[in-house]
């Protein structure tokens, strides 16, 4: 069984249309509109029968001069039908009619399969309200830590009143928060 209809399209005359009598279709199918000749306009139509299990995505057709145009014929019902198809050329110029059959059980369209995980919930993506320690730059982490330097010397300083344990403490500070970063940066 022939997977397109073929339609000659200017091959005798002008507007001339050379169809067959008649087409078995067991699925979707291809009209193929094969010009021979100037550039013209086609109109297809399935009759109510051919209606009821096929469709059409659009009726009127423009064919380029000396080329094929395939247009889908979309089967997606149950036979037997038998219904007509209508081509017409040059404006209503010619007309013709193709007996169409579709069988019973004639889509070819096999059932669309479902997961039966698609039919279980998914589960909501976290979201969170505070931006974690790993959001966070250093450029603030690094500004909190010179702060927390300068109190601490600060303090030291008043404390002790001693310059070496003030440096000693700033120093200390300074590298705990470096390895703080470090170890912020790499995780």
């Amino acid at each position: 069984m022939p997977d397109s209809l073929p339609v000659h399209l200017n091959r005798t005359d002008i507007h001339s249309l050379e169809v067959p009598h008649e087409f078995d279709a067991t699925g979707s199918f291809d009209v193929q509109l094969v010009n021979h000749g100037e550039a013209l306009h086609v109109h297809l139509h399935l009759d109510d029968s051919l209606s009821s299990v096929a469709s059409l995505d659009a009726t009127n057709h423009h064919v380029r001069a000396e080329t094929d145009r395939l247009v889908k014929i979309t089967v997606d019902g149950d036979g037997p039908v038998r219904g007509k198809l209508k081509i017409v050329t040059g404006y209503g110029a010619e007309t013709r009619y193709i007996d169409i059959y579709i069988p019973e059980g004639g889509t070819e369209n096999e059932p669309v399969i479902v997961d039966d995980e698609l039919s279980k919930p998914q589960p909501k993506p976290t979201t969170e309200s505070e931006p974690s320690l790993e959001d966070l730059s250093a450029g603030p982490i690094l500004a909190a830590g010179g702060f927390t330097v300068l109190i601490a010397g600060l303090i030291t300083l008043v404390l002790t009143e001693s310059m070496l344990l003030t440096v000693a403490a700033v120093l200390v500070v300074t590298i705990v928060l470096g390895l703080l970063s470090v170890a912020v940066r790499s995780s």
